[in-house]
């Protein structure tokens, strides 16, 4: 009886290592992602994101996220050990930054803090990944669906709220903004290591605010 105690131990012990072994954790490197519109009105807005690039920079606890459309950049830098984030605005000539604190991310963040997956048995490859399909259900009733490698996991799960609790790297997925849904593609990866400097706060050139400011902002237009 010991014995096959013994056995079935090392048997389910194999089949975790194998797992383990299996799946690579992402520490560092760089995730473009290529955004298309998919419904919704084809508004000028709306048709000068279509084609822009998701660009996300990981590095320990820091992340960097810069979306760049025919309007112009916007660029997130987040520390997920001190909380703290600022978010660059650079359209029409015009140069803003955003701080946050802890408290300010997570009433940016509140409708994908943990989100919970349903994680299906529908696969596909998509850009060479074997990939399986989730879907989370949003607070507004809307729904998200991605495809995510199981084989790839991000050693900072918190670099972007939507996926801490994905179970691995997301390759593909769709977002609605209003009536309009965007695809995000997972178009390139690079294992390269990351300058720190990517993850400073500009010191200059840009002009400052609170995140409750920008917030009184866009209530008052």
């Amino acid at each position: 009886m010991k014995n096959i105690c013994r056995t079935a131990l090392l048997f389910i012990l194999a089949i975790l290592s194998q797992k383990s072994f299996s799946q690579k954790i992402f520490s560092e490197g760089t995730l473009v992602y290529d955004v298309s519109i998919q419904t919704g009105n084809t508004s000028q807005s709306g048709n000068s994101l279509n084609g822009a690039t998701n660009t996300v920079y990981l590095k320990g606890n820091n992340s960097r996220t810069d979306m760049a459309s025919a309007l112009g950049k916007e660029i997130t830098i987040f520390n997920s050990k001190s909380e703290n984030a600022i978010i660059l605005k650079e359209f029409s000539g015009q140069k803003l930054m955003i701080t946050l604190n802890k408290e300010n991310w997570k009433a940016k963040n509140k409708m994908n803090i943990g989100l919970k997956f349903e994680l299906t048995n529908e696969s596909k490859v998509i850009a060479g990944y074997n990939t399986r399909k989730a879907i989370a259900n949003l607070e507004d009733g809307k729904s998200l669906v991605v495809y995510y490698s199981p084989d790839l996991l991000p050693a900072n799960k918190d670099y972007d709220a939507t996926f801490t609790n994905l179970p691995g790297l997301p390759i593909e997925y769709e977002i609605e903004s209003g009536k309009t849904k965007f695809k995000y593609s997972l178009s390139k990866i690079s294992y390269e290591p990351v300058l720190v400097s990517q993850f400073d706060f500009p010191t200059a050139g840009y002009r400052v605010m609170t995140y409750e400011e920008n917030q009184q902002l866009k209530k008052g237009n």
